[in-house]
């Protein structure tokens, strides 16, 4: 990811963060049942292929996830802000991924100017989050931040299961997901493919946050 990226989102607000990670995502509680697939399938009392199945279901839940850019259960990210963010009081560190159920911010830290440079908590009163404006509102610049480095400051939050996850249509993408994955294994084809089943888009793209 370059260095610097802002972004415009639906409310206006700024992403300004220099790189983002995915630190913790739940990839062993399963969202859809193994009935439910068999339901889908047509493999009504054929217990042989569970566990093919649950690692199926597992893409799909990842895969709908991603393309939404919602959480069908918690996970937790981290971002950088650069030193360009620190030119205005009270700073606005925007987060690029957030959960319409909730989001919780778990630590707010800046390096110092310590050698080698640490990187310190700040107190929980010196932010707030801004739930309309996806952002968190930084009150003031610790005075011993580290301006020598690329991106001195540090977010982590968590976004909160969304609760689309539980729309029977997005239920039914997921299922939909799962069939296609099972009948197609192979990416290869003598047509054109596309990257997502049309029936599953169909159903998903009004769930799909609209950026400007």
């Amino acid at each position: 990811m370059p260095a610097q990226q802002t972004y415009a989102t639906p409310t206006g607000a700024p992403w300004n963060f220099a790189q983002i990670l995915q630190t913790a995502r739940d990839i062993s509680t399963s969202w859809l049942t193994t009935d439910e697939i068999a339901n889908q399938l047509n493999l009504f009392g054929d217990e042989s292929q569970d566990a093919y199945l649950e690692s199926l279901e597992l893409a799909a839940r990842m895969a709908i996830e991603d393309y939404l850019g919602l959480p069908i259960f918690n996970n937790t990210f981290v971002a950088y802000y650069a030193v360009g963010t620190l030119m205005a009081t009270p700073l606005t560190l925007g987060l690029p991924q957030v959960s319409q159920s909730g989001t919780t911010i778990n630590s707010v830290k800046a390096y110092n100017q310590a050698t080698p440079p640490a990187l310190v908590t700040l107190a929980t009163s010196s932010y707030y989050y801004d739930v309309t404006g996806q952002q968190v509102i930084l009150l003031s610049v610790p005075n011993n931040i580290n301006t020598q480095m690329a991106a001195p400051l540090q977010v982590t939050w968590t976004n909160t299961a969304s609760i689309m996850a539980q729309y029977p249509v997005v239920k039914q993408a997921g299922l939909l997901m799962v069939a296609h994955l099972y009948n197609q294994r192979s990416d290869t084809s003598e047509r054109k493919l596309n990257c997502i089943p049309f029936g599953v888009e169909a159903l998903l793209r009004p769930y799909k946050p609209l950026v400007m």
